[in-house]
């Protein structure tokens, strides 16, 4: 003989079905908008890292370029004073 299972058994089987399943979705939403949130803060530190790093490189660039447009001042070009360089005079020469 074999045994069916109550109302009352069915009634309590099935809530917990429901109770679980529904728990499962709460959940499930819970940790995915945990892992938004890290995942947006983790992509906007890594842009301010990358803005950082092209700011830096750009500083470079254009120092160097400053480096060789600027003159050197400290070249006496005349060629009567004892501090005169010839090759200093030359290289203001080139850049100018």
């Amino acid at each position: 003989m074999s045994m069916s299972p109550t109302p009352l058994v069915n009634v309590v089987r099935y809530s917990a079905l429901i109770g679980g399943i529904g728990y499962g979705i709460f959940h499930r939403r819970s940790l995915q908008k945990d892992w938004d949130a890290k995942a947006l803060l983790h992509e906007q530190k890594q842009r301010e890292e990358l803005i950082k790093k092209a700011k830096e490189e750009y500083a470079k660039i254009k120092s160097a370029a400053q480096a060789k447009i600027a003159p050197v001042v400290d070249a006496v070009t005349d060629p009567e004073d004892p501090n005169f360089d010839l090759e200093k005079a030359f290289e203001r020469w080139e850049k100018e």
